[in-house]
């Protein structure tokens, strides 16, 4: 017995024979273009997945993110997104000292500048020096 033609939105679409012989099951995708519903399976779980957002920013702020995300060789929003990652890690970084510093009682002098020298050498920056 034959196997049924795919179906789509309840209608069935006809495919030709070198289709059936390499997929059993066609779809559209967002655009409209029939593809290959293994394709959409593989492409949805190696591609990140993202939601849309809009914001407003005054204008000199998304001019300098331009500017920015263009001397980085990236788009806008994977500027933003990698600005947003890194702030939250500060926050979480910032909520774990003061963890530890209410468990255990604040950090000396010396402790600091010893984390801020191994923080320095992790990154591989020069020690920014202060004027006088």
């Amino acid at each position: 017995m034959p196997s049924p033609a795919p179906r789509y939105n309840g209608r069935t679409r006809p495919i030709s024979a070198s289709a059936k012989r390499s997929v059993q099951c066609l779809c559209r995708n967002r655009s409209g273009f029939r593809v290959a519903l293994s394709y959409l399976l593989s492409y949805h779980f190696l591609m990140a997945q993202r939601q849309k957002r809009s914001i407003s920013l005054p204008s000199d702020l998304a001019d300098a993110i331009d500017v920015a995300a263009t001397a980085e060789g990236t788009t806008v929003s994977a500027w933003i997104a990698e600005t947003a990652a890194r702030r939250l890690r500060i926050d979480a970084g910032r909520q774990g000292v003061a963890e530890w510093e209410r468990q255990h009682s604040a950090l000396t002098p010396d402790e600091l500048a010893e984390g801020l020298a191994r923080a320095r050498a992790m990154l591989r920056r020069q020690p920014v020096r202060k004027s006088a």
